[in-house]
């Protein structure tokens, strides 16, 4: 039998196992000890062969570990396909800043990024469609929603359709109403884990992947109010704004920071409005971070 590790707390893993038309089922599951002796440890999003001990207690032993298609550091996580941000239109403002960390350390993780700014219902002033037009120009999968009213679920709901997807954002922005939304069909799946895993309730929160249908999968990530920029060079930076790749070719100086510079391609592609001042100015202020972090070593 096959399924995927949800969650891993204490030695014990609980292994999801899929089953057409259902929410499927959950297996309490210890790892075999040749894991231990190959240094192999699983890990939330591993897709792994049980043997079954209990059916009657949903009991099962891990007896191999299938090959990774991915690996993520941070969170620690198997097999995941791709990333979503969630972020709110209004109450809280958008903090572009954190949102352009997280993208940059998607991206050097090699892991696609939707964005998702959700409170579409209290956007009187329609400065979503502003926000998403600034990243969809960057080549990012943009969504507005509302969990409250359930405005455009469906289309999220797509997005993530067959995929394991790594769901980040801040506090009060309505990502667990979100989760909710997309859970609204499999309460019952939700609470059979919630029972299976009780000896956990007092312990570190660790990762969990929820299934949402057969084949989907969300992480919920922890520890998303500060983001470090992973070993990143000032002169690395750029590389990771999309935006900036073609007005680059007008830049007069090679290896320009698009700063100071005299004559710079991507300085006039923001006055002329094709590149958003916000990505810019968050730009300019990471590229300061950076170059103060890198004068410290």
């Amino acid at each position: 039998m096959q399924g995927k590790i949800i969650r891993g707390i204490a030695g014990f893993y609980y292994v999801h196992v899929a089953e057409p038309e259902t929410t499927g089922k959950i297996y309490e599951c210890k790892a075999r000890g040749i894991f231990r002796k190959d240094n192999r440890k699983p890990l939330v999003g591993d897709n792994v062969e049980l043997a079954v001990l209990d059916e009657e207690q949903a009991l099962g032993s891990i007896e191999a570990l299938l090959p990774r298609k991915s690996e993520l550091i941070r969170p620690a996580v198997a097999n995941v396909d791709q990333a979503l941000v969630i972020f709110a239109i209004t109450r809280p403002q958008p903090n572009f800043n954190l949102l352009d960390r997280f993208l940059i350390m998607m991206e050097q993780q090699k892991l696609p990024c939707v964005i998702c700014f959700n409170k579409l219902d209290t956007d009187s002033e329609r400065v979503g469609e502003t926000y998403q037009k600034i990243y969809t120009d960057c080549g990012y999968r943009t969504l507005l929603v509302s969990a409250k009213e359930q405005s455009n679920i469906e289309e999220l709901r797509e997005v993530l359709g067959g995929k394991t997807t790594t769901v980040a954002g801040p506090s009060g922005v309505g990502k667990s109403s979100i989760i909710n939304c997309l859970q609204d069909n499999i309460q019952m799946q939700t609470g059979s884990i919630s029972v299976k895993i009780d000896r956990g309730k007092h312990t570190t929160r660790h990762s969990e992947l929820i299934a949402i249908s057969e084949d989907t999968y969300i992480l919920d990530t922890p520890g998303f109010s500060s983001l470090g920029m992973f070993h990143l060079t000032p002169e690395e930076l750029a590389g990771y704004y999309p935006e900036f790749t073609e007005p680059e070719k007008y830049c007069k100086f090679s290896g320009c920071a698009h700063i100071n510079e005299p004559v710079c391609g991507v300085k006039n592609a923001v006055e002329e409005g094709e590149i958003s001042p916000i990505r810019y100015e968050n730009y300019k202020l990471l590229y300061g971070e950076l170059k103060a972090a890198n004068s410290r070593k």
